[in-house]
């Protein structure tokens, strides 16, 4: 929660647990992990009132976790990776569905990682929680059936591609840079196992992979490469990924305005 001043505000369960209570079961976003804000003075830094901290992690909004899902197209006996874990909520998710052993979720952070697994173990959870970077993937459970991220990317990692298999689902939000309203792009691994497309299929903002940040003028230029488009809605477009790049496309891959 932001505060007056518009800071984060530090929310602690044992000085307010109605509070705390409330937030856990609003159908809405919860900023779960803080770091201080690169662009402000160490000095103007300080987590213990939220001033000058911003999100690194946060739990998606429980609507917007069963949208992905749903999307998804996830069947028992499925195997899943699950790029960036926060909390294990949604990996439990995807673990009651798929069944034991068939998710892995890759966690950046080593604090939110420890945590998951506890929270994950407290439900009785069979979701497996990694320690790593998402966007190298999980090689040691690979191949996948199914490939969802809850990071937004502005290019999609080739690991993904390689380790889901053919005819396997990738689910990613597409950063601000391939449409304003922060596309959700579904691509099937194509027969040849070395190629990925598919089409952007409804509005999905969420927070960058940690090395995927995007400039307020990359998303600018994108805003405005839109408008001359004649402002297209954002199911026109999509997206192709093999080894040699990414081309973000408009209604055929023939008509790339991204590469």
């Amino acid at each position: 929660m932001r505060n007056e001043a518009g800071w984060l505000e530090p929310l602690r369960r044992s000085e307010d647990p109605d509070r705390w209570r409330e937030q856990v079961e609003a159908d809405a976003p919860i900023v779960t992990r803080v770091g201080p804000d690169p662009t402000l003075p160490v000095e103007m830094c300080d987590p213990s009132t939220g001033r000058g901290m911003q999100s690194t992690s946060s739990s998606s909004a429980p609507f917007i976790m069963a949208r992905l899902i749903d999307f998804l197209e996830l069947e028992p006996g499925m195997r899943v990776l699950e790029i960036g874990t926060g909390t294990g909520y949604n990996a439990a998710v995807l673990a009651k569905i798929a069944g034991p052993g068939n998710v892995f979720s890759v966690e950046i952070d080593p604090v939110a990682t420890s945590r998951a697994r506890i929270s994950l173990k407290s439900v009785n959870s069979p979701a497996t929680v990694v320690t790593g970077d998402g966007e190298q993937g999980h090689l040691p459970g690979a191949p996948y059936d199914r490939l969802i991220a809850t990071a937004s990317a502005h290019t999609i990692p080739y690991a993904w591609v390689e380790q889901t298999r053919p005819g396997g689902l990738i689910l990613v939000p597409l950063a601000a840079t391939a449409h304003p309203e922060w596309p959700l792009a579904a691509l099937r691994v194509q027969a040849d196992g070395r190629t990925a497309q598919g089409w952007c299929v409804a509005p999905s903002p969420f927070m960058p992979l940690r090395a995927q940040h995007v400039s307020p003028k990359a998303v600018q230029d994108a805003e405005e490469r839109w408008k001359k488009a004649g402002e297209p809605d954002l199911v026109r477009y999509g997206v192709t990924v093999t080894g040699e790049g990414q081309a973000v496309w408009l209604d055929s891959p023939d008509n790339p305005i991204v590469s």
